[in-house]
């Protein structure tokens, strides 16, 4: 088997370490993209094509494949994408060839399910705001405020990869949880220990909501002066989805009245300008975008890749096999 890297060789060093490496060797010819910037799509199509690839590996970058690509690659079977969304290499020339595409998204997903998890015990424990308290030496102030991950209701609103995986790690704790996604069945939800609702009685009853939800021409701007107004007074917003899935004036206003809390990792655009009110609101939690992999966390990554290529060559199923007729619903 003949394995080509379609990717910066940078970033490929750092989503895969050297025994990742070794483990591609024991399966198959590798072959490294031997530039540092990302390739452009006629680099490509030489790789592919001098390589004789079965399989290639792309990340963040990587080009569509399309025609051009595609003809210089006729062996092509597999492409393995170390990173989340495959959108970005998907052309109606692929569609329409019997090459299989996996993504690397639930590892992916998994790094955001876990800064969601720490982003709701801390947002829950007050924790923001009782450092600031403490730093100016009220002790006491905010104390009152603190709310353990017991007997609250969270809401989750999308619960593909990274919902679910949020849900998951949800499951230790004594929480009532609700679950507003109209792809997915009430068998499927109950599985993962929620129960599925509407969005409107979601968000009445959740102390937490959380955003996981894809970027759609339907999602865009889901959350606006309509649907903040429905939650509850202290209840918390976290989004580590997409920033346009929220209505960033009505959030703005919403957060003015002082009733709700927001930890934002994603905004539209990144960053924000420089005097939105996100930056001096009180009650938002900014951070740059990085509840996905970063740094150590990329290598999940590349370890995922690794095993699924390990299936391919056993003939045993993928794990995060795309169905690329669902792709207008997926994130």
């Amino acid at each position: 088997m003949n394995i080509a890297f379609a990717a910066a060789n940078e970033l490929v060093a750092r989503i895969f370490r050297p025994e990742h490496l070794e483990r591609l060797r024991k399966i198959g010819n590798v072959k490294l993209f031997p530039y540092a910037d990302y390739p452009r799509p006629a680099e490509v199509a030489e790789l592919l094509g001098d390589t004789g690839a079965e399989v290639a590996i792309t990340a963040w970058g990587s080009p569509a494949f399309d025609e051009a690509i595609l003809q210089r690659a006729p062996r092509l079977k597999l492409i393995a994408h170390a990173a989340g969304s495959v959108k970005p290499l998907v052309t109606p020339g692929l569609l329409g060839r019997e090459i299989r595409i996996c993504s690397a998204n639930d590892a992916l997903a998994r790094g955001v399910a876990e800064t969601t998890l720490g982003l709701t015990i801390v947002s829950l424990k007050n924790i923001w705001q009782l450092s600031a308290d403490t730093r100016s030496g009220r002790w006491e102030e905010n104390r009152g405020k603190v709310r353990e991950l017991y007997g609250v209701t969270v809401g989750i609103v999308g619960i593909g990869a990274c919902g679910a995986q949020y849900a998951k790690l949800l499951q230790p704790f004594d929480v009532r949880l609700l679950v507003y996604d109209p792809f997915v069945g009430e068998a499927e939800i109950a599985a993962l220990g929620g129960r599925k609702v509407g969005l409107e009685q979601l968000l009445r009853e959740a102390d937490v909501v959380s955003i996981h939800a894809p970027s759609l021409p339907e999602t865009n701007g889901m959350f606006n002066a309509s649907t903040l107004g429905l939650m509850k007074d202290d209840a918390i917003l976290i989004n580590t989805a997409r920033g346009s899935l929220i209505d960033e004036p009505a959030l703005a206003a919403e957060l003015a009245k002082g009733r709700l809390w927001a930890c934002l990792d994603v905004t539209e655009p990144e960053p924000p300008e420089p005097n939105h009110p996100f930056r001096t609101l009180p009650n938002v939690t900014l951070v740059p975008h990085i509840a996905g992999a970063t740094n150590n966390g990329l290598q999940r990554m590349g370890d995922y890749v690794v095993t699924e290529l390990e299936l391919y060559a056993a003939g045993k199923p993928l794990q995060g096999e795309v169905d690329l007729q669902q792709l207008h619903t997926t994130a």
